[in-house]
């Protein structure tokens, strides 16, 4: 039986994604390394936790010594790349974390499975010749668009945040490992993600608990910052398509082409909360601007083209259909 390292897989989308990888690959089993920080939440994982084909370790991947244990004792046949530091605001405060997590993270990963792997430039070792490694990361390394336009593979790159440039630069450590030793490397770059497991620092969590909490509902500068969003299960299927079909080397942007302003995801989480859990007033009332961040991104919007027509990848959910799934399970869990 084939052995997958998932790194991160106790945050939001490594944790949608591994029940789904489990249940659609019998012939597999998974090791999550995970160092539980704050974003980290085993209870995500409890549908696989008792599964003897699923197996966590708590530990840092940048811990390099840990890692090369790991790949020793499970015989690692590939790896799927979640673990990252993901919060914008978090990286203006404390950017030093973002340096060690997503750079010298990624790199011990991704050196260690590379030694584990392969003798020489362009050598596998034998029975690791279809060995794979997937980066996770995220259409922020693109920086900003305009009003129109959309990002592509081939985007340049021009990260704003201390986020996306520790993500940029986890995507090139990535790129190089191709380029100089030949390895079987695949990265996926998506659009902001929702649905149920995320942390609740994010901006959809925290206009639903903020506005069933009745406090003010905080929006950045005037809210007309665009995001394209992305069911989370939709990403999972899209990464699972790219971990089995993509061609090695290439990047392959994953989106929803589900285009909307701050203000209007926080007005339609109010209209539904006022259908579903209705008081005196309407939730919009709560809405409340407050100061911009420093270098806030105008727009992000991502092309999806090439895993579509190449590996027949489609969303399944548009942002009505996802957002209603999205509110439920929040209630659920804020109630």
């Amino acid at each position: 039986m084939q052995t997958v390292l998932i790194t991160g897989g106790a945050g939001f989308i490594g944790s949608n994604f591994i029940p789904c990888f489990l249940e659609n690959n019998k012939d597999l089993t998974i090791v999550n390394l995970d160092l539980l920080t704050y974003a980290g939440d085993l209870s995500n994982l409890k549908e696989v936790e008792s599964s003897d084909r699923y197996i966590f370790v708590k530990g840092d991947i940048c811990d390099r010594k840990l890692v090369e244990q790991l790949f020793g004792k499970y015989n690692f046949l590939s790896v799927i790349h979640f673990a990252a530091e993901s919060h914008v605001d978090n990286s203006i405060k404390n950017p030093d974390s973002f340096i060690k997590t997503n750079i010298l993270g990624t790199f011990n990963i991704l050196d260690v499975a590379k030694n584990y792997w392969i003798d020489a430039s362009n050598n596998y070792k034998k029975a690791f010749e279809n060995s794979r490694f997937h980066h996770i990361s995220t259409d922020e390394v693109y920086g900003s668009l305009g009003a129109t336009g959309l990002f592509t593979e081939v985007t340049p790159y021009a990260p704003n945040s201390p986020y996306s440039a520790s993500k940029a630069s986890s995507d090139f450590l990535v790129r190089s490992y191709f380029h100089t030793y030949g390895m079987n490397v695949i990265t996926t770059n998506c659009s902001n993600n929702y649905g149920p497991k995320q942390h609740d620092e994010k901006l959809i969590p925290t206009i639903i608990r903020k506005a069933v909490n009745g406090e003010n509902i905080p929006i950045y500068g005037d809210g007309k910052n665009i995001r394209d969003w992305l069911y989370v299960l939709d990403h999972c299927k899209g990464i699972e398509l790219v971990y089995k079909n993509g061609k090695a080397g290439e990047t392959y942007n994953i989106g929803g082409k589900n285009e909307r302003n701050n203000l209007n995801i926080a007005n339609t989480i109010c209209e539904i909360l006022d259908q579903e859990k209705p008081k005196e007033i309407s939730y919009k009332e709560q809405i409340s601007f407050v100061k911009d961040r420093p270098g806030h991104d105008f727009r992000y919007a991502i092309d999806a083209t090439k895993i579509e027509e190449e590996l027949g990848w489609k969303a399944q959910e548009n942002f009505e259909s996802g957002i209603r799934k999205t509110i439920k399970c929040y209630l659920d869990k804020y109630n």
